[in-house]
């Protein structure tokens, strides 16, 4: 019997199991699994047989099939980045910081003003980006609007010391004139550097 497949419960080994009948028994990332011709056990999540598995329980790992492109990153975080300001903007309108022209011109804040607004954006960005990515979405509005997702090596949700990591890591990258961002044409995964240290992805789903 070639198709045989084992399950770990505890310290006991069951099965053998067939394909099919492997998928029957409700299995999930973690679940160890001993493969056909393998020696090792293997977590579920790391069987590319078992992926469309998964993808039918909305659950997709990173793979250089779908990890996302630079320019389907730059186009989510313009449409967030236009969100943030626009929020940022009835915000400081409402704390005096800016007024709106009545005769034409535009005054710039002060010194003091812009760095005051500048404090806020960042603020905004990293709750704005560590909320969404905590929630079903794994997305921003950005993100959402163009199907991508920020997980983790297993296809799950980020946890929040992940996301505050990765989102601190832009706000450096927007402080340092976006030069930070280049990092991702030297990513073998098409990761952020920052991406790479929080051990995040960002992936495309296309179903």
């Amino acid at each position: 019997m070639n198709d045989e497949y084992y399950i770990q419960q505890g310290e006991e080994k069951i099965g053998p199991f067939t394909f099919e009948e492997l998928m029957n028994n409700d299995i999930d990332i973690h679940t160890s699994i001993l493969a056909p011709g393998q020696s090792k056990w293997q977590y579920a999540s790391e069987l590319p047989e078992l992926y469309e598995y998964f993808e039918a329980k909305d659950i997709y790992f990173p793979t250089m099939d779908n990890l996302a492109t630079a320019g389907q990153r730059t186009l989510a975080f313009i449409i967030d980045y236009l969100l943030l300001t626009i929020f940022m903007e009835l915000i400081a309108l409402q704390l005096g910081w800016v007024t709106l022209p009545t005769d034409g011109k535009f005054i710039w804040p002060d010194n003091d003003t812009m760095f005051k607004m500048q404090g806020l954006f960042y603020g905004i960005y990293i709750a704005y980006n560590v909320l969404f990515e905590m929630t079903g979405w794994k997305a921003t509005i950005g993100k959402k609007i163009c199907s991508l997702r920020v997980i983790d090596v297993n296809g799950e949700k980020i946890s929040i010391l992940q996301s505050l990591g990765r989102n601190m890591g832009a706000i450096l990258s927007i402080a340092l004139t976006m030069i930070p961002f280049l990092s991702i044409f030297g990513s073998e995964y098409k990761q952020e550097w920052y991406d790479n240290l929080a051990k995040t992805y960002m992936i495309k789903i296309t179903k």
